[in-house]
């Protein structure tokens, strides 16, 4: 693999396509689970590891199952089958050694299942068009399972560093006084609209 391909990636997938903050995916857990910084931490390197593992998974099942069998249009009813399965070993594995962390997540660690921002990375990384286009590769043939999976692993990393700044900026928040009207669910939509413009400048350089 060749380093500024893997360079390319780590920037397009953390900063200029992230998938919270540029292609607003993802929404609700990043909103639903910023409230705190060790809830939103653990949020993070949860769906990263879903991430990952998804695209680990769904891409030679598409790629050398799927397509040859002429299955492609079943590919999201799979891919959401094989992203609930892993999901489901998560909250289990959760439920059993971090139960605090397991409470906390509460119903957004389900949700995971249906979170378009895991459905959408195991989309992108099939369309070998536009991941060369991503990702800074010279034709789509040379797409592989190692820049798929390592697109799954920083993109999950991308949603983490966005969760992470978010909580971060709800809890300073928090702690201000500021108009009544303003507290909770607003202010916290005005600081998610601040960090997507502070991410779209990546895009402009």
């Amino acid at each position: 693999m060749d380093f500024l391909v893997i360079l390319s990636t780590m920037i397009s997938a953390l900063f200029i396509n992230n998938f919270v903050v540029s292609q607003f995916l993802g929404i609700c857990p990043f909103l639903g689970v910023s409230k705190d910084t060790k809830s939103a931490f653990g949020m993070g390197v949860a769906v990263t590891f879903v991430m990952t593992l998804t695209c680990l998974i769904t891409y030679p099942i598409y790629t050398y199952i799927l397509v040859p069998l002429g299955l492609e249009f079943l590919e999201i009813i799979v891919f959401i089958f094989i992203i609930a399965a892993i999901v489901q070993m998560i909250e289990m594995a959760l439920k059993k050694f971090s139960p605090t962390l397991y409470n906390a997540m509460g119903i957004y660690l389900p949700l995971i299942t249906t979170n378009c921002a895991v459905l959408g990375v195991a989309e992108l990384v099939i369309d070998h068009e536009q991941m060369a286009g991503l990702i800074g590769l010279a034709n789509a043939s040379q797409m592989n399972m190692g820049y798929a999976v390592l697109y799954g692993l920083f993109a999950g990393l991308g949603f983490t560093l966005a969760i992470v700044i978010m909580s971060g900026l709800r809890e300073k928040v928090a702690r201000l006084p500021i108009n009544k009207h303003l507290k909770g669910f607003p202010i916290a939509m005005i600081a998610a609209c601040f960090i997507a413009m502070a991410f779209f400048v990546f895009a402009l350089i």
